[in-house]
This record gives C-alpha cells, sequence and structure tokens, in this order.
C-alpha cells in the first residue's frame, strides 16, 4: 500500500525526463540562434564543384591546367572557376524589450494593477449580514405541526 504523499515525496520519472528534453531543446535553440557561419562554393563554368560550410571549398582541376597554359602562351585566357561566399550572421543580442510602452499606457497599467488587487483585501474578513438582528421567537414546532421527521 502507497502512502498518500507518494506522488509528491517522489515525482513523475517522465516530468522529470520532458524537462531534461526541453531544457536540451531550448539551450539548442539559442546556440543555433546565435551561430554565425559562412557558406562558400566554388563554381567551374556553371557548375558546382563544391559546397562547405566550416573549411575551405575543394577547387577544381581548371586552375591548374589553365596556370600550364598561361606558361606556355604569351596570350592570357579568363578564369572559368569562380568562388562565392555566403555570410549569415546570428543573432547578437539576445535581450529584446518584450514591452515598449509610453508614459500613458504606463499610468494607466500601474493604475489598473494596483486597484485589481485591492479588491481582495477586504474578502478576508467575514461578512455576517444578519449580525444586527435577533431570531424571530419560536411559538410552535413547525416540524411537530407539519410532520416532517429526518429519519
Amino acid at each position: 500500500m502507497l502512502p498518500d504523499n507518494y506522488t509528491y515525496l517522489y515525482p513523475n520519472i517522465m516530468d522529470k525526463i520532458s524537462n531534461k528534453i526541453l531544457s536540451v531543446t531550448l539551450a539548442l535553440v539559442v546556440i543555433l540562434s546565435t551561430m554565425s557561419f559562412t557558406i562558400n562554393k566554388h563554381y567551374c563554368g556553371d557548375y558546382l564543384v563544391d559546397t562547405a560550410v566550416f573549411s575551405d571549398v575543394k577547387i577544381c582541376n581548371m586552375d591548374k591546367t589553365t596556370a600550364s597554359y598561361l606558361k606556355e602562351c604569351s596570350m592570357t585566357k579568363k578564369d572559368c572557376c569562380s568562388d562565392t561566399s555566403e555570410f549569415i550572421e546570428g543573432q547578437t543580442e539576445l535581450k529584446t524589450p518584450v514591452f515598449d510602452l509610453d508614459l500613458n499606457q504606463k499610468v494607466f497599467l500601474s493604475s489598473f494593477v494596483y486597484s485589481y488587487i485591492n479588491l481582495f483585501k477586504g474578502l478576508s474578513q467575514s461578512v455576517i449580514p444578519f449580525k444586527n438582528y435577533s431570531a424571530p421567537i419560536i411559538v410552535k414546532d413547525i416540524h411537530v405541526v407539519d410532520c416532517v421527521f429526518l429519519i
């Protein structure tokens, strides 16, 4: 037989696991949203040869062949290879303002909260509406007269 406070003493294991999963997920969202990276691409003519995110791109052999031709010929040839870099910047400031209120809105909000909280201050006292009235004089026992008995 389990005690009544069993669930309080031993919280559900699934709650602990779901809290850890949620914490890891939120940490990954923060890390990925603040991370900046560069995507490098190498084109040979109109064809994409290589794409790299965290490393250098591999170049094709066209650069080596054009270099050997340039040494042999005095005529210069335009290079057909090109490199492009695309920089993706992450979020730089983590604390963004949630509310941007002007003075009138702040005054209204503070007065509304103050008056709403003060609504419940008088409820702690017990109010008895018939405290100042006396009880009626009992002339007859109504239960006996009407023959109503609680069995």
